[in-house]
């Protein structure tokens, strides 16, 4: 039992500070959307998803490098450390030098400053996190989120309520909270101390980029799906449509949030387990609960898009409400296959997340060309939901071949059915929607948290017979 209390106990920890921080920035939607047209939200939102985009090209994914191989109880971590920071180092130079060219997209223009300093304060938070985390090191790493999302906070209500600064204040603030943050970590943590030049190896930078660069792809791959469509919209519809779409994916990335916070903890634990009989136990059950977990969630978000629009945004976002049922169950298959790409990351094959996210990448594209100018921004949601579908159903045909674990198909088609249902129901003029809706809800809940009871009381079992053999 101790890998599932060591996976409850980081998970824990980590929510604590996610959601903590994460919630903050949730329910400060309402200034925004105060504060910033739909125009001008658009635009903010159009920095951050650019900056996202360059972030791993910046840092050569090295990241990732960092926390996969200082996970290794073979490796210096030092040394890790000290040829990590070193190739952060040599990117970001080249990242300056070909940073003029971001001015050739003339949206953008007036920002590129912007773009810049968040790429780099981004990539060097990421590093020095993802070195504390692999130290396991869980607490600071998520105290390190709630001081950041709250220096975020303090900075917002500076710059866009005090000064008055729109789009720059909306950026900035999120850079400051970078580089504080950062400079909070490697002080508390010590991790300066595990910086000597003298450690950096050729050697070990290049067995970590092999590991780390084709995640770059698949991270570009994963913002086209998720991301590319807000280009998308604006180019076809127009900025004041992508403004109400972009603003209608913040209550479903609360799924994205959950997932990225269990995620972080489930890696960890996926990694230490070495015995094959026991890791495939392991990922059975905690995917049974995980996808629970996320059916449930998602479907308590279709069934309250609307107060929750209501009380997040201002009135004149309202009408993106009816994103949100598809954006949901998009978000719901986008968690599913981050767990499934847990799977690669503990074998290390790097290249099948890149090959999959390839696929949701094309399909995406292409969806988005032939929906979009028929159905405006309803046509992207469909299209980011078939993408993580079809990625969802290739991957978990895949991995379950490299750990051999259960997926519990009938619950996944009950759950998928159900949430499809419900969405109709949202989305349409039927009467009764509403009760027609929380009657399918109470379904999920019932399916899905009967699983969840029974690994608890599983758990609890076997803890006290443990407990007893002691």
């Amino acid at each position: 039992m101790g890998r599932y209390k060591k996976l409850f106990s980081n998970t824990l920890i980590l929510a604590l500070g996610t959601f903590g921080s994460k919630f903050l920035v949730f329910f400060m939607m309402p200034l925004y959307t105060a504060c910033l047209a739909p125009e001008e939200y658009s635009i903010a939102d159009l920095i951050s998803q650019t900056a996202n985009l360059l972030i791993p090209f910046a840092c050569a994914g090295i990241a990732d490098g960092i926390f996969r191989f200082a996970m290794e109880e073979t490796e210096d971590r030092k040394k890790v450390f000290s040829s990590g920071l070193f190739v952060l180092l040599v990117m970001s130079v080249i990242f300056l030098l070909l940073s003029p060219l971001l001015g050739l997209y003339k949206t953008l223009d007036s920002y590129v400053w912007l773009v810049i300093l968040y790429v780099l304060a981004a990539n060097l938070h990421s590093v020095v996190a993802q070195y504390i985390r692999a130290s396991g090191n869980m607490t600071l790493f998520s105290i390190g989120g709630i001081v950041g999302t709250a220096l975020t906070i303090a900075f917002n209500l500076v710059f866009l309520l005090g000064f008055d600064m729109g789009i720059t204040g909306y950026v900035l603030s999120v850079i400051l909270g970078d580089v504080l943050v950062t400079v909070l970590l490697v002080l508390a943590s010590g991790a300066w101390r595990d910086v000597d030049l003298r450690l950096v190896q050729r050697t070990k930078m290049k067995e970590m980029l092999k590991y780390s660069i084709p995640m770059i792809p698949t991270t570009i791959f994963w913002w086209i799906t998720s991301v590319s469509d807000r280009f998308m919209v604006i180019a076809m519809k127009g900025s004041e449509v992508n403004g109400l779409y972009a603003a209608a994916y913040k209550a479903p990335t609360l799924l994205t949030l959950f997932c990225t916070v269990f995620i972080e903890a489930w890696q960890f634990s996926a990694v230490l387990e070495k015995d094959e009989e026991e890791r495939s136990v392991f990922f059975s059950r905690v995917f049974a609960g995980f996808q629970g977990l996320i059916f449930m969630a998602a479907s308590a978000l279709t069934l309250l898009s609307v107060p929750v629009t209501r009380i997040l945004l201002a009135d004149s976002y309202f009408e993106s409400w009816k994103y949100m049922p598809t954006l949901s169950l998009a978000m719901a298959f986008s968690a599913l296959v981050t767990f499934m790409g847990s799977v690669y990351m503990v074998r290390k094959k790097s290249v099948y997340s890149f090959l999959t996210a390839a696929v949701g990448a094309v399909i995406n594209i292409g969806l988005n060309l032939l929906l979009i100018p028929q159905y405006s921004a309803m046509g992207a949601a469909v299209a980011t939901l078939a993408s993580y579908f079809v990625v969802f159903v290739i991957r978990g045909a895949h991995t379950v071949r490299l750990v051999k674990f259960r997926l519990g198909v009938p619950r996944l088609i009950f759950n998928t059915a159900a949430l499809v249902g419900q969405s109709i129901l949202m989305l349409s003029d039927i009467h009764l929607r509403y009760l027609w809706s929380s009657l399918l809800f109470a379904a999920i809940l019932a399916v899905n948290g009967q699983v969840i009871v029974g690994a608890v009381i599983e758990a609890v079992r076997n803890l006290r017979k443990k407990m007893q053999k002691s």
